[in-house]
Parts: C-alpha cells; sequence; structure tokens
C-alpha cells in the first residue's frame, strides 16, 4: 500500500477514460443518494498493456481502461 498523499485534483488531471469513470461514479452516488438507498461495486485489476480494468457495478456494470501514463501522479 502507498503511503502518497491523495489528489484531489485528480479528476481533472487523469485521462478521458479516468474523468468519465470519475463522472459516472459521482451520478451513481447522487442517484443513489437521492433514491435513499444504494448498492454499489467497484473493483479493479491490471489488464493488456499495463491499462488498469475499472468496473463499477450498480444495477448495470460500467467498465473503463485506464492506460497508466494516463493515472495522476
Amino acid at each position: 500500500m502507498h503511503n502518497e498523499p491523495i489528489q484531489t485534483g485528480a479528476r481533472q488531471s487523469g485521462g478521458p477514460q479516468l474523468r468519465e469513470a470519475f463522472e459516472h461514479l459521482v451520478q451513481i452516488v447522487l442517484d443513489g443518494l437521492r433514491h435513499g438507498h444504494f448498492r454499489c461495486v467497484i473493483s479493479s485489476g491490471i489488464g493488456k498493456g499495463s491499462r488498469r480494468e475499472l468496473v463499477i457495478e450498480a444495477g448495470k456494470s460500467h467498465k473503463f481502461n485506464i492506460p497508466e501514463e494516463e493515472l495522476p501522479r
């Protein structure tokens, strides 16, 4: 586990897939809070070419492939 501080500007500094994943996650949380309850599962792994495979499950599953070089540092 890394002991690096979390960047608060990660949504703006990452690549397009990371930004899309963050926006999707924010929308799921907001919709769930408006509804009153929800369940969301987030999982991740490393795929081909060191891409991070991020899966967000909340009713439907959405998969995002994020290249390692597009992750904020």
